[in-house]
């Protein structure tokens, strides 16, 4: 008799699966920090919502639905039908996780008419593999093939290599799950040799889950409680809360057929206590079936038909026909060892209508199975002859050697009180057969071997703890022994201990040294952003002054308005270390803007290139302007007419650069004048602050100061390389 149909899990080459779920936490975070700085309604913000919500979908199913909503809600305000087509699409693999089916068919279809409309094969084809594992839940076989089959049409005629490989895998299951097995694993070991190559560990992961399961419907278990227990130790290290649960569960089925049912039931409360898990009900009705199974297997018939009537409500509610047949047949089998022949009779009938055309189903072999020994409970043997040959007809085309067993056991009472002796011989002799090939000492040795490997690998580092300790240990007594030797490795301890303390000592009177020296630094750094040029201040009220004695109120209050703003920048810029690359372009445009607004003496520009975003580069202040300063008062020195000033901002490299171009007498003609000092003083302070710069930020700073006069051309060009940093909000 067979309750249960598990799915067992298992993991392969676990380096590579650690990686991939760490990258997946890494993506998570980059795409909720994207979304939090991009507050516009538009389709960039629906993509970035529906791909948290395809991350979120199977621990935290309620985050994934306020995900969905809100981008399905935008997308149909923006009316694009293809992202409309795809918030529904996820949706639809939302509430297909929550095994809310009704909910989740209507929005893949409503996915796939809109995505028709537009004819987005790719879209349709998603569709399409989603309904076929919807289907597959739900346990309707055939439906599942067909969606299967029209996406991997699909996907044949568009080239997909990726997606043709995921209905491969998909029918697999399928066949698995209508017991044939060798199509189911060829189909596996297909898809499991091409995420080896491309070194796809949850694709791999996937394979090795299904091929497991492969081996348990064939009664292999010393595979399956290896795969369990190589599932679990590998679930506990990357505290996946889901993998914990079904690895739970899948030890549980193994030391239930091994009737530790004390055992089993410890895994399955274990399991049932995980609350990651509840979101799933159909985890839940067949995780209640187990442990109703338990119960019944510890004859404690009352506790198992309280789970298995749960169970069979909850599947109701969710429309599982899987955890529905499996709990209906189980509760049968309980009427049975209570007698009630009446209502067991009637679970095993009702079962049977569930599937009544579906003859690869293996819930049928519980419900014939149950309806022969009810019915040779019942002394009625022609009607349990008839149930038990269909058992065996059935479990023979399946290949399930359990079901087997059970049949050849029936068939062999029945003949007997029949009184056809040698028919009940031939039967009691196939039932040895395969008695002898379920318990076969070798079976038993693997299982025992196997049970004890996931123990020997969680005691692995604590066994080498314990070695490092016994070596201590040994080196210690041997020390006592030898008292000479242990005087004389005091000796060298002490005055090992003397040496690290003044070399101590020695580094951290250095390190308050250069601390200091910094210290230094940057106070006179915070100076010199701090002070504005009092001739510029002087000049600036000045031109004012006139502007207002001359009545011209719209000009002076545009002046006064970019007066005031600069002023408050640079206050404000004073008191940080780093401030926005915006900021700073801010602060020039109106440093430009002034010095040029009396007569429009030059003329300037600001030039930034696309790939540099100004809101998110944080830089040093005070850097740029001291030299576009330089330029407009020494620069310019007797010339009069097509002054020109040029500010250029690139990124190149990964190296943040600003070059700024004049058009003036040049910096070699700058150092033969009376007042080279501006200048001077300008290189020399900004080329200490980038040096120290750029230890901080651990990327390259420098300034460069050349005559164009070597390129044929007039004026000075300087050359900022600035160190930054990325804002993140």
């Amino acid at each position: 008799m067979e309750f249960i149909k598990e799915q067992i899990l298992f993991t392969f080459l676990f380096f590579f699966f650690i990686v991939s779920l760490q990258s997946q936490e890494k993506k998570i975070d980059s795409l909720k920090r994207e979304l939090q700085i991009h507050q516009e309604k538009d389709t960039t913000r629906v993509k970035f919502l529906n791909q948290l919500a395809l991350y979120h979908y199977r621990n935290d199913p309620p985050q994934a639905i306020a995900y969905v909503v809100e981008s399905l809600k935008l997308a149909k305000e923006l009316k694009f039908i293809k992202f409309i087509a795809r918030c529904s699409y996820v949706k639809g693999v939302v509430y297909m996780e929550q095994a809310n089916f009704e909910v989740a068919i209507d929005n893949l279809n409503n996915a796939i008419k809109h995505y028709t409309t537009i004819n987005d094969l790719n879209g349709i084809e998603k569709c399409k593999n989603a309904l076929g594992v919807l289907y597959d839940y739900k346990g309707e076989y055939k439906l599942s093939l067909k969606n299967y089959e029209e996406g991997k049409a699909i996907a044949e005629k568009l080239g997909n290599k990726e997606s043709i490989n995921t209905y491969l895998y998909n029918m697999g299951n399928i066949y698995a799950s209508i017991g044939d097995y060798q199509k189911a694993k060829n189909n596996f070991n297909k898809v499991l040799n091409i995420n080896i190559k491309d070194k796809d560990s949850l694709g791999m992961l996937s394979c090795l889950n299904s091929i497991a399961t492969v081996y348990y419907e064939q009664s292999n278990y010393s595979q399956s409680l290896k795969y369990n227990n190589e599932s679990l130790y590998i679930a506990q290290k990357i505290k996946d809360s889901i993998g914990i649960f079904q690895s739970y569960i899948n030890i549980g089925n193994t030391y239930r057929l091994k009737d530790l049912y004390d055992k089993a039931l410890h895994f399955y409360n274990k399991a049932l206590a995980i609350k990651a898990a509840s979101f799933n009900v159909k985890n839940i009705t067949a995780l209640k079936n187990n442990i109703a199974g338990v119960f019944y297997d510890k004859k404690n018939y009352e506790s198992a038909e309280a789970y298995y009537l749960e169970s069979i409500a909850l599947s109701q509610e969710i429309d599982d026909n899987v955890n529905l047949v499996t709990a209906i047949n189980g509760l049968g089998f309980n009427y049975l060892k209570t007698k009630k022949h009446a209502k067991a009779l009637k679970c095993f009938k009702e079962a049977l209508e569930i599937y009544a055309l579906d003859y690869t189903s293996l819930d049928l072999l519980d419900s014939y199975q149950g309806l022969a020994e009810t019915y040779f409970d019942m002394k009625k043997y022609d009607l349990a002859l008839l149930n038990a040959r269909e058992l065996e007809k059935l479990a023979e085309k399946n290949k399930v050697l359990l079901h087997k067993k059970e049949a050849y056991i029936m068939l062999y009472k029945i003949y007997k009180i029949k009184g056809d002796y040698k028919k009940a011989l031939e039967n009691h002799e196939q039932y040895k057969i395969i008695g002898d090939s379920l318990l076969n000492k070798e079976n038993i040795k693997k299982i025992t071997e196997i049970e004890y490997e996931y123990k020997y690998k969680n005691e692995l580092e604590n066994a080498e703890k314990r070695e490092i300790k016994l070596t201590k240990t040994v080196k210690a007594t041997s020390k006592d022994l030898e008292k000479s030797q242990q005087k004389l490795l005091l000796g060298v301890i002490v005055f090992l201990i003397i040496t690290i303390l003044l070399a101590v000592i020695i580094f951290f009177l250095k390190l308050r040294n250069i601390r200091s020296k910094n210290q230094n630094s940057l106070i006179e750094q915070k100076l010199l952003r701090s002070q504005m040029t009092p001739h510029f201040i002087f000049n600036s009220l000045s031109v004012l002054q006139g502007i207002i004695l001359n009545k011209e109120e719209e000009k002076s209050i545009h002046y006064l308005s970019k007066f005031s703003k600069l002023l408050r920048i640079t206050l404000e810029n004073s008191r940080d270390t780093m401030v926005l690359l915006s900021q700073e372009l801010i602060a020039i445009e109106n440093y430009l803007a002034l010095q040029n607004l009396e007569n429009e003496s030059y003329r300037y520009s600001i030039l930034v290139d696309k790939t540099i975003a100004v809101a998110l580069f944080k830089i040093p202040p005070m850097l740029i302007q001291p030299f576009i300063e330089n330029a407009i008062e020494h620069g310019f020195k007797n010339q009069n007419e097509n002054k020109k000033i040029d500010v250029q901002l690139k990124f190149s490299g990964k190296s943040l650069i600003c070059i700024i171009t004049d058009n003036g007498i040049g910096i070699n003609a700058q150092k033969e004048s009376v007042r080279p000092y501006k200048k001077s003083l300008a290189t020399t302070i900004t080329s200490e602050r980038l040096e120290i710069l750029s230890k901080e930020f651990k990327m390259k700073g420098s300034v460069t100061v050349e005559d164009r006069q070597q390129y044929n051309e007039k004026g000075t060009i300087v050359t900022l390389v600035i160190p930054y940093k990325i804002y993140v909000a």
